[in-house]
């Protein structure tokens, strides 16, 4: 179901009063990049619990796989078309009766050229959805927007981390080398920017809106997919890593000593759920993580599971044994995801049966 709106006229005043900023049952929650890897899990969970769910997508083309998969939902899903999200004004109808957002809209590889590439649509983006949203946003309680770990350090130093640490290392070496910079800083650097930004309206504009916001930041996100798929090259950039290197093999041990930590799919769409039904979430950074990890480990864990094994008949085994004397790379401080979500994670196990299961029914 396609959504439409044609009123466009601005509030004239805006009465500050003390409420929930919690969603209810039936409450109309937009998502924003609805059609993406973590996107549509967040759909699903959301539809699952009773909530309405409007999604926001590039193209009418892009909303048919949304529309099929969705389509026992009937009214309960709609979506709409937001083909530039880094346009000031690009979400103004898509807020309209709505009463939380979730935005997930934003880009993700690490090859990425200019600098631009990455931080204009990660910034401009989460900013525009942030300013419709205090224009046209009358019923809005709440806004999630997802960031990353890649906004919390640049893991070049161990120590524990938690919502106090930002990715300031990152943000420098772009300033300072500009295109040069590795892809994967300019990847963080995006992040960081684009979760600094997002505080930054939040606290200039707080006098005058009626929501309040909650980031959630995640680290290397795992699981089955459901959103489209045509091959395995179409795999999303977290994704397509863990599938080569659990399923294809062939990578060195240097690289498989190395890691950082994980959190499945399923549990951070959950987590975006949470976020929206607890009020203590209102206005907190959270970490959402299961674990660190080396890749070894998955190899591992591919090889472990008992039969009846869902997967390939030969897995790459890698390097047995790497794991026992390899350091962990990284430790998130995830107390503060306990305390006000109360969210526990799937293991490393079942995010490994349930993704090559997924993979199998797919020929892969």
């Amino acid at each position: 179901m396609a959504f439409n709106s044609t009123s466009a006229d601005l509030p004239s005043c805006r009465v500050l009063l003390t409420i929930m900023h919690t969603i209810s049952s039936g409450d109309k929650v937009l998502v924003t990049g609805a059609n993406g890897f973590i996107a549509m899990w967040i759909v699903r969970k959301l539809l699952e619990k009773g909530y309405a769910v409007r999604g926001t997508v590039r193209s009418a083309d892009k909303a048919k796989y949304l529309e099929e998969y969705f389509k026992a939902y009937g009214h309960k899903f709609e979506f709409t078309i937001v083909e530039d999200i880094t346009k000031y004004g690009a979400f103004d109808k898509a807020v309209k009766g709505i009463q939380a957002i979730i935005h997930t809209a934003s880009p993700f590889y690490l090859d990425a050229v200019s600098v631009n590439e990455l931080l204009e649509p990660a910034v401009n983006g989460t900013v525009s959805i942030l300013k419709s949203a205090l224009a046209y946003g009358q019923e809005i309680k709440r806004v999630v927007v997802i960031s990353s770990a890649a906004a919390v350090s640049d893991f070049s130093v161990y120590k524990l981390l938690n919502e106090d640490d930002w990715n300031e290392p990152s943000v420098k070496e772009i300033k300072e080398k500009g295109a040069d910079a590795a892809g994967y800083v300019k990847y963080f650097a995006s992040k960081t920017a684009a979760e600094r930004a997002a505080w930054q309206f939040y606290e200039d504009n707080k006098t005058e809106i009626s929501w309040d916001l909650s980031v959630l930041n995640p680290p290397y996100v795992f699981g089955p997919p459901v959103h489209e798929l045509k091959c395995s090259d179409a795999l999303n950039t977290s994704l397509r890593l863990w599938y080569n290197v659990v399923v294809v093999g062939g990578q060195t041990e240097d690289f498989l000593k190395t890691g950082l930590a994980f959190i499945d799919v399923r549990d951070v769409a959950e987590a975006h759920v949470l976020a929206l039904e607890k009020e203590a979430a209102g206005g907190e950074r959270i970490i959402i993580s299961a674990g660190s990890f080396i890749w070894q480990q998955w190899v591992d864990a591919a090889n472990s599971l008992s039969l009846p094994n869902p997967s390939h008949s030969k897995l790459p085994i890698g390097y047995p044994g790497l794991a026992d004397t390899a350091k962990l790379p990284v430790e998130f401080d995830t107390r503060k995801a306990a305390r006000i979500l109360g969210l526990t994670y799937l293991n490393q196990e079942q995010v490994t049966r349930d993704s090559l299961a997924d993979f199998v029914k797919r020929g892969w």
